[in-house]
């Protein structure tokens, strides 16, 4: 049987265009035996953390992470990772093209192109007209010998010229063929989510999204049998070739906290001893007890093994500025079964008075990052926001994001919306969930709400809101949590702009960060805290 890797998918972190989650695409991967798999959502890598994960679960063979483009020209290209220095490149790239646009959209140039992407393949994807204009022939010299002309052939009745005038393209540019798929879902029986999703997008009914809609069913990952009569054997081949050119897996990526946490002359080791010493120096003057010593020495010795003393200064330094403002802020969570927290006045619970199980907070077994949430006075806690972005930079610390997903009322109004049902209509139904449903819709909601279970309109909309929910709609940010690097953020995952002014947003939320291993900072606000200052 042919082999093949698919080199151009969307997940539905392509928010409203793909139909699929990112780990149902790597399993159907596995389970039609590809060789490989690039996840290629546009302009993002929201969703490579969770096709990371899931592609060591099933056992996917390659995983390769890119992204597609669409340049102000109109040209799209798809752009392949190679390495390490390809990733960074890609980061760069994406990073640019957000923050250069409003919130939820990008802006990409020949410009940004300049660089060259360092260790990074591209594949160009034609327009219907399958020409390559003089204004983009630039692509040409920056990329020659790694780049190639996607043949994505969707049975749309066009295929056989489609790909004759693709190979008399490929010899009058003399660039290389390779077979692609335009991947939107795992499965055929997506489409119709996909077409409800785009009509969403457009902000039309399905009935009036005209040729906003694909065509037919064919952009979802097809069978090897299926794609060996489709396309011929060397563009398959090709894949494969492509594939084989790229060896990355996030598990390379390497965080590093900041240096200026640490004076000259100390390592990160000596210097949170150094505080924590003097921090139980200031709450026992007596002496410390021996109880609380041994703690301590337990947790330094773990933080060690771990190597996360940065992240205890880096938390350290936050609770510092605060409080030398006069800032009210508490530590609070599992951190407070920390003796060195306690010690480093970022919490409050008294070891000496409590007992203390540290492994809740900090484990080797559970290979999870500590998590310390630390609350400040809600009305003062920007101050402490704008005082990390202006000690580390804003090309260094940023908010983690937040994945806003499709709910049972948000599904029903936008399905019910694109399906043409009245707005009373839907708003009935959509008000008659309770958040006690979770994330189902049950028929006796659609009874309560006066309509019909039975009815094929109403049979539509819940098929269709049952696949939605869960679905990502769009990024936010989180409530708090700060994510602050050594080199530029930018490196290691894109940054995008907030929707509130002079806030930037990486594109992981908090559960891609613990896969990874990355830490974050949490600076939450507590009107608590705001009502006793006052």
């Amino acid at each position: 049987m042919t082999a093949y890797a698919e080199l151009h998918v969307l997940s539905n972190f392509t928010f409203l265009r793909g139909a699929s989650h990112p780990e149902e695409l790597v399993e159907t991967a596995v389970a039609l035996g590809y060789q490989a798999l690039a996840i290629t959502d546009e302009c993002s890598v929201s969703g490579v953390v969770r096709a990371h994960v899931s592609a060591k679960e099933a056992g996917l063979k390659k995983l390769i992470i890119g992204s597609e483009f669409r340049l102000e020209s109109g040209l799209k290209l798809v752009v392949l990772v190679r390495s390490r220095v390809g990733y960074t490149a890609l980061c760069r790239l994406i990073t640019r093209g957000r923050r250069a646009a409003e919130k939820g959209s990008y802006k990409i140039t020949a410009d940004d192109f300049a660089d060259g992407l360092n260790d990074c393949l591209v594949i160009w994807i034609p327009a219907n007209q399958l020409l390559l204009s003089a204004d983009d022939a630039w692509i040409i010299d920056i990329f020659r010998g790694r780049l190639w002309i996607a043949v994505e052939l969707l049975a749309d009745g066009l295929e056989r010229l489609r790909l004759e005038r693709l190979q008399h393209l490929s010899q009058a540019l003399n660039l290389p063929l390779v077979a692609a798929g335009d991947v939107h879902m795992h499965s055929r029986e997506r489409r119709a989510l996909q077409d409800t999703v785009t009509a969403i997008r457009e902000g039309v009914t399905l009935d009036r999204a005209g040729y906003a809609l694909y065509p037919n069913g064919e952009r979802y990952l097809r069978s090897r049998q299926t794609i060996s009569r489709i396309y011929p054997r060397e563009l398959l081949a090709e894949t494969l070739h492509i594939a084989s050119l790229t060896d990355f897996s996030l598990d390379e990526l390497c965080y590093e906290y900041p240096d200026e946490i640490v004076p000259q002359g100390q390592t990160p080791t000596s210097w949170l001893r150094h505080l924590t010493e003097e921090g139980m120096q200031k709450r026992w003057p007596a002496g410390t007890p021996a109880k609380v010593q041994a703690l301590v020495e337990h947790e330094l010795e773990l933080i060690s093994d771990l190597k996360y003393e940065p992240f205890f200064l880096t938390v350290y330094d936050v609770v510092a500025f605060a409080r030398s403002q006069q800032i009210l802020c508490q530590g609070r969570g599992s951190a407070a079964n920390s003796a060195v927290c306690f010690c480093l006045g970022i919490t409050e619970v008294d070891p000496d008075r409590m007992a203390m199980l540290v492994e809740r907070f900090i484990s080797k077994e559970r290979n999870e990052p500590p998590d310390i949430d630390v609350d400040f006075e809600h009305e003062r806690r920007e101050e402490v926001i704008q005082y990390i972005y202006q000690k580390y930079g804003r090309d260094r610390a940023a908010l983690a994001a937040t994945v806003i997903t499709y709910r049972p009322r948000s599904a029903l109004r936008d399905v019910g919306k694109v399906l043409g049902l009245s707005g009373l209509q839907v708003d009935r139904l959509a008000k008659s969930m309770q958040w006690w449903d979770g994330s189902e819709v049950d028929d006796s909601r659609v009874l309560e709400a006066g309509l019909d279970p039975a009815s094929p309109l109403i049979k539509r909309l819940l098929y269709l809101v049952r696949q939605l929910i869960r679905f990502p709609r769009h990024l936010s940010q989180h409530v708090g949590g700060f994510v602050i690097s050594n080199g530029p953020l930018a490196e290691l995952v894109p940054v995008e702009n907030a929707t509130m002014a002079d806030r930037t947003v990486i594109q992981w939320e908090k559960n891609d960060l613990e896969d990874l291993g990355l830490l974050k900072v949490d600076v939450l606000g507590l009107g608590m805290l705001t009502a006793i200052r006052r």
